[in-house]
């Protein structure tokens, strides 16, 4: 069975037993969370929800963490001006446990 979830404002597509990063969810380690269902495809039957379906999609916190930092460089020309800065985007690796 496939789901589309919904979090941080982006679209999954799991199954059971899928692992991934999210952005950042206020629970900490070893939790369970519930997400919205956007659709599901088991088979040849598909539901989908206008906008969400009334199941949700059960999930387990395994880690938090900070992605690689990505450098941004500031440059004027014909100044010699540059200046370096960096921006580290939190996330939340989740376990898809059950989908109901």
């Amino acid at each position: 069975m496939f789901a589309v979830i919904k979090t941080g404002g982006k679209q999954y597509l799991v199954q059971e037993g899928d692992v991934l990063k999210v952005e950042k969810l206020d629970a900490a380690k070893g939790d369970t969370v519930e997400m919205e269902l956007l659709l599901t495809a088991d088979g040849d039957k598909l539901d989908i929800g206008m906008p969400l379906l009334a199941r949700k999609v059960q999930a387990e916190i395994l880690d938090e963490g900070r992605a690689k930092k990505v450098e941004v460089v500031h440059y004027k020309a014909k100044s010699r001006y540059t200046k370096r800065s960096g921006h580290r985007q939190p996330f939340t690796t989740i376990k898809i446990a059950k989908i109901s």
